[in-house]
């Protein structure tokens, strides 16, 4: 199987990206629905956004980000050098396991809904007729590799 890496584009955006939250490190912080978050386009996926809520991915330590996925959404098959807490904010997320995209394979995740995406293990995910916010945390660094099968390449 042949693995591309988004290190680049994802750590430029995720070094770009500032929220006051992202700045109050060791501070207490909250974050409402009220607040106005700035969210960015994910790179190499069209159709989802991100915002890093607290912490920097990129660097040794926790973090929280949180991906908005526009209806008919899914990710490629990829995998994340860490573990990966997931809790669903808005719709339904679709979360499916293996190197084949298949939507149709997935399992639904109501709002309200967690998930873990265990640390070097392939998954996908997105939304399918409504749009999808899910919140997701772990240990940075973080990366997004993404997977092609060999009967893709």
């Amino acid at each position: 199987m042949r693995k591309t890496t988004w290190i680049a584009g994802f750590a430029a955006l995720i070094l770009s990206t500032s929220t006051p939250a992202a700045d109050a490190i060791g501070e207490t912080i909250s974050i409402t629905p009220a607040d106005k978050l700035e969210w960015k386009d994910y790179p190499g996926l069209p159709g989802v956004k991100f915002v890093v809520v607290n912490g920097n991915p990129r660097e040794a330590g926790p973090y929280t980000i949180r991906a908005k996925f526009s209806p008919g959404t899914m990710s490629r098959p990829h995998w994340h050098p860490e573990t990966r807490y997931v809790t669903v904010l808005q719709g339904t997320w679709w979360a499916g396991a293996g190197e084949k995209l298949d939507p149709e394979a997935t399992v639904p995740v109501p709002a309200g809904g967690f998930a873990v995406h265990t640390a070097g293990k392939v998954h996908y995910d997105g939304a399918k007729d409504e749009e999808v916010i899910v919140q997701i945390s772990g240990i940075g660094p973080s990366g997004t590799n993404i997977v092609t099968p060999a009967a893709q390449q």
